[in-house]
């Protein structure tokens, strides 16, 4: 497995799939969402969901465990007040309440190495609970 990217304050390595899917989000537009993991025992932080280009907002919430932290960027797609198409992608930290301590500190820790592995992100959202990470907190942000 080709490593790409070390985050230096975590000791932590982002792998090369990250990197890639989220360029083909980004460019190509082949998927909707990523949900990322850090795989504690191999410190890597890996892709553990892709979210297809149909899917929504609510498809990527309904992927995000209840008891574990995850990363995620979404691409959301919107028209401005004057009409025009545009597209800002999210990242949001997710570290629900219910998840272990340990977890949420390494999460919380690794969030900006992987934030400068991806470029092109345009807003970050830390959330603990659905409510903090709602689609109109989305839609409000990117307006």
């Amino acid at each position: 497995m080709a490593m790409a990217f070390k985050m230096a304050t975590t000791g932590m390595w982002v792998t090369d799939e990250c990197k890639n899917s989220f360029m083909d989000m980004k460019w190509k537009k082949e998927h909707r969402y990523i949900v990322f993991k850090i795989d504690e025992g191999s410190r890597v932080v890996t892709v553990d969901k892709l979210g297809g280009p149909t899917e929504g907002y609510d498809d990527l919430t309904a992927s995000l465990p209840t008891d574990d932290c995850r990363y995620a960027v979404f691409d959301f797609d919107f028209v401005t007040v004057d009409n025009c198409r545009k597209s800002k992608i999210f990242f949001i930290a997710w570290s629900p309440a219910a998840s272990r301590i340990r977890a949420k500190i390494l999460y919380a820790t690794s969030k900006d190495g992987l934030r400068r592995a991806l470029d092109g992100i345009s807003y970050e959202l830390q959330a603990t609970d659905p409510t903090e990470m709602g689609f109109d907190v989305i839609r409000d942000i990117a307006k």
